[in-house]
């Protein structure tokens, strides 16, 4: 993405700011550095972990926050709730999970459809396990799963230190970072747990696509066992340090210089910098649309429902996560997947895990579907959801979990027009 001369100035201002505000911190100068931590929280807390370029806001401050407070009186999405559950890591951390079951009436018809697929005997229903992003929680899968709603098992469940899930137990109490591959052993807890038994399509954004391919490295059995198909979301196996997230070289490498230390720092007074961070809630917004979102017309209450989530993120979660990224490399763990139903699918303007990680993934599993989505950021599954759960419906017939015929509504569009699913 081309950044101009104005941006590229505002990214080392930005750079500056938050080596000024790790200063600040180590030296006790709270008050001042605050403010100027927000700033460097809302680009983390974006998935960014760089500088950005600012819009100028004209429409007044006080108009902005009514704004925000009606779309959040009256903003629809996130709201699906299911049967609630509680899993534990291996480090005690305790995981939640809801449980959407089958409708009755839709049962009877997917138990014909397994039995052409998996032999005489029908197995346990197929369940599909979504998994979401960094700073995001369960409800960012909204649109697909109002759309599967009734039609097939689903379990979406909160990464450890996000939604309703409690605070990592081991970062907590070793203050270290989170890892994928601690990641991949939640999730095979929640899987014990709300999926005991029974085939499995799993399905991962960003992040959630990592811990998938965590799962998989650790435990191949499982795949082989009892997967039969894959979604890879906007994610990477590998080389994320190589992202400049649409920044100019020199930027991006001041960034990563400076943004480990102004994390550090900015985490052990998450109470001071939380207060920040609600202080520049405009550029916050800004913010998350440019590395949430490529199209220009997507519904506000979408955008703001975005925004909620990534907020609701503590900024010591945001900082001991960072780290998980620079050093995940799953790339030989896709081997597992081998010979599975995969869809892979990035919008293709996304900043923060490019397209090209996508292909680089599918080109490791030739028989893979790869979507790419023109006029799609990060979000897509909230950018696009028509598309995304088209692609998703036709996964899970392949992979026996619904019939080939049928249909999938509900999930709305991210047009300013249209209501929600």
């Amino acid at each position: 993405m081309y950044v101009s001369e104005s941006n590229a100035e505002a990214v080392v201002s930005a750079v500056a700011s938050a080596t000024e505000a790790a200063t600040e911190v180590a030296a006790g100068g709270w008050r001042r550095a605050t403010g100027i931590a927000g700033v460097a929280i809302g680009v983390v807390a974006a998935g960014a972990a760089a500088g950005v370029a600012i819009e100028r806001l004209t429409v007044g401050r006080g108009m902005r926050q009514k704004a925000r407070l009606a779309l959040d009186s009256a903003g629809p999405y996130g709201g699906l709730r299911g049967n609630p559950g509680k899993a534990y890591a291996d480090d005690g951390t305790e995981l939640y999970y809801e449980v959407d079951d089958v409708e009755p009436e839709a049962e009877s018809a997917l138990t014909r459809r397994r039995r052409r697929l998996f032999g005489r005997k029908a197995p346990a229903p197929v369940t599909v396990v979504f998994s979401h992003g960094y700073c995001l929680n369960q409800d960012s899968w909204h649109f697909q799963r109002a759309a599967l709603r009734g039609v097939v098992r689903t379990v979406h469940w909160d990464q450890r230190s996000h939604g309703r899930s409690g605070r990592g137990v081991s970062q907590v109490r070793d203050g270290g970072p989170v890892t994928i591959d601690e990641l991949g052993r939640d999730l095979k807890a929640v899987i014990d747990a709300a999926v005991p038994d029974g085939p499995i399509v799993l399905v991962g954004h960003s992040m959630g696509g990592m811990t998938v391919m965590a799962l998989a490295d650790a435990f191949p059995e499982l795949i082989r066992d009892r997967v039969v198909g894959v979604a890879l979301v906007g994610t990477s196996s590998g080389r994320l340090g190589e992202v400049n997230f649409g920044l100019p070289v020199a930027g991006v490498n001041a960034v990563r210089r400076v943004l480990p230390g102004v994390l550090k720092a900015l985490g052990q007074r998450a109470d001071l910098v939380e207060k920040g961070r609600r202080a520049t809630a405009d550029l916050f917004a800004g913010i998350i649309k440019r590395y949430s979102f490529a199209s220009r017309d997507v519904d506000p209450a979408v955008a703001r429902f975005a925004e909620r989530m990534i907020e609701s993120t503590p900024i010591d979660v945001v900082a001991e996560y960072y780290p998980a990224f620079n050093d995940h490399d799953k790339t030989a763990a896709l081997a597992h997947f081998a010979g599975l139903p995969v869809l892979v699918l990035a919008g293709v303007r996304d900043l923060v895990t490019p397209s090209e990680h996508s292909e680089a993934v599918a080109h490791l599993l030739p028989d893979a579907e790869l979507v790419l989505v023109p006029d799609a950021g990060h979000l897509v599954m909230l950018e696009h959801p028509e598309l995304v759960t088209d692609r998703l419906a036709d996964l899970l017939a392949r992979a026996g979990a619904v019939p080939a015929a049928t249909t999938v509504d509900g999930y709305g569009s991210t047009s300013s027009t249209a209501g929600p699913g």
